[in-house]
């Protein structure tokens, strides 16, 4: 799966990454730190999680980043 760094609708300039803390799939939801790189959806997230960039959700009333690092891969 390909991204573009740019959002998806209206072509606004990419976000700057930052760090952050997410719930990881692979550590069973456990928290650990992300590297936010870019969004590429409405409510979906190109992250970096110790080198693999993968699909994140952010849950706003949580606060938190849902990291999916098996299933949600991001292919370059």
């Amino acid at each position: 799966m390909k991204y573009n760094s740019f959002f998806a609708a209206g072509g606004q300039a990419p976000l700057p990454a930052f760090k952050s803390v997410g719930r990881i799939h692979s550590l069973n939801g456990q928290e650990d730190g992300i590297t936010v790189l870019s969004k590429c959806g409405d409510n979906d997230y190109i992250v970096d999680y110790k080198g693999v960039k993968c699909h994140a959700l952010f849950n706003f009333f949580v606060n938190r980043y849902y990291v999916d690092d098996i299933y949600g891969r991001v292919e370059q």
